[in-house]
Order: structure tokens, then C-alpha cells, then sequence
């Protein structure tokens, strides 16, 4: 059972790159593949890494927090900051 790969993960959604992630991490897991498919599918898997972090820390970004006023009425919006 061997999944083709994208030509570029930057084109797969988040949830289409944790999904092939975690069947890159399934197989690994098997013991199944070769020594040369492990190597490129750890490559790839790290590629798809770097990528879904890329995506969380953007989506982290855009995120805002609702600031209130005394009234606990909303004032406007803050950026996330993380902590």
C-alpha cells in the first residue's frame, strides 16, 4: 500500500498535510518499508512538518483577542499574543 505524494506540500490544506503526515508516521510505525522508503518518507514527513507548523503559527497570528471595556462592552481588538 504505498500513498503518492504531492509534488509540493505547500498545496495541501493543513488537514490534508497532518492526514498524510500521520500515514507517513503509520507506516514508519509498520516496519514495512524499505530503508530507502523510510528515508524518503521521513523527508517528506519533515517537509510536511515544517509545513502544518508554518500554517499554526500563521493561523496563530491572525488570531485576536476581543478587548473590553470598563461597561464590559467590546472596545475593539488586540493581537494574540501567545501567552
Amino acid at each position: 500500500m504505498t500513498e503518492t505524494a504531492p509534488t509540493n506540500v505547500t498545496d495541501l490544506s493543513f488537514e490534508d498535510a497532518l492526514k498524510r503526515l500521520e500515514a507517513i508516521v503509520s507506516r514508519l510505525e509498520s516496519g514495512d518499508a524499505s530503508l530507502d522508503e523510510s528515508i524518503s518518507l521521513y523527508a517528506e514527513g519533515d517537509k510536511l512538518r515544517g509545513q502544518c507548523e508554518a500554517r499554526l503559527a500563521a493561523a496563530q497570528a491572525r488570531i485576536e483577542k476581543i478587548t473590553l471595556g470598563q461597561d464590559g462592552r467590546p472596545t475593539g481588538t488586540q493581537p494574540f499574543d501567545g501567552g
